[in-house]
């Protein structure tokens, strides 16, 4: 049953699935909290422009992807706050910008770029040893960062008044957990692809959620649903030979379809007594 694990690239995929799985947990609570789940899809898909550049001219994909997402999640805060374009338009603004400019730099590649579908996809079998560093390393800064400013950033996202009359500066922690959701699903897109990491950003929480009596339960519940969302994908791909990202999120799906039937017969049954 263990035989994968004689084979370094599941290692190096399974340890950067686990890392990237608590860092999209803990700040998938906040996401879900602050109802912006669709920054995970505009900030992915706006990246694909720093991936094709990164690709034309020879550089390091992620660390591009990070700095550039870095850029575009600030972009998208301040049209957010700054403007009368709401949250929704900031950021399908720039989900269609980014790809438009991706799509374009790419048309000027020529031949058949295999990385660059790993990207689209997602790919175990191309997460290498660089990779894996870039990804502790760089992930490493969020880790730090997250329980340092946790209570500023919670206190923020439930009483942005109250935290705003009692000193706190709001828009710095908000900006903070913009940059820090866009840099951690950059370090996802090689594990589920740019196509799909928005779900592996919100599923969790949506099971989590069921189940959950208080917000530190709900982020407990949410890693460590996404830890088990993103280990049984990455098993099952490997013995059914199928892709990684999508085997992940169909995971998440089932674990999401099993936990609502689970809970409503919790209900049912509460009911009856």
């Amino acid at each position: 049953m263990l035989e994968f694990l004689q084979y370094p690239f599941m290692i190096r995929a399974l340890l950067s699935g686990v890392f990237i799985s608590i860092l999209l947990g803990w700040l998938g609570t906040f996401v879900v909290t602050r109802k912006m789940s669709f920054i995970g899809d505009g900030i992915a898909h706006a990246s694909l422009a720093g991936i094709a550049l990164a690709v034309l001219l020879g550089w390091a994909p992620i660390p591009t992807a990070v700095i550039l997402a870095s850029i575009i999640a600030v972009i998208i805060y301040f049209l957010e706050k700054k403007t009368n374009i709401s949250s929704d338009m900031a950021i399908a603004l720039m989900l269609t910008t980014g790809m438009a400019i991706g799509i374009i730099l790419l048309s000027f590649y020529q031949g058949y770029q295999p990385e660059l579908m790993s990207y689209l996809f997602g790919n175990i079998l191309t997460i290498n040893s660089y990779d894996l560093w870039s990804i502790l390393l760089i992930g490493s800064v969020v880790l730090i960062a997250l329980p340092i400013f946790y209570r500023k950033i919670l206190f923020s996202t439930f009483d942005p008044i109250g935290s705003y009359l009692s000193g706190i500066n709001n828009w710095i922690f908000d900006l903070l957990l913009y940059v820090s959701t866009a840099i951690v699903i950059i370090l996802s897109i090689k594990l589920v692809g740019v196509i799909l990491v928005s779900s592996l950003l919100v599923t969790p929480s949506a099971i989590a959620k069921m189940f959950a009596k208080s917000f530190k339960s709900f982020t407990l519940l949410t890693i460590i649903f996404s830890v088990f969302i993103v280990l049984i994908g990455l098993i099952l791909s490997y013995y059914l030979d199928l892709p990684s990202g999508a085997t992940i999120i169909l995971t998440g799906t089932a674990l999401f379809i099993l936990a609502y039937l689970f809970s409503l017969a919790l209900k049912r049954r509460s009911i009856k007594t």
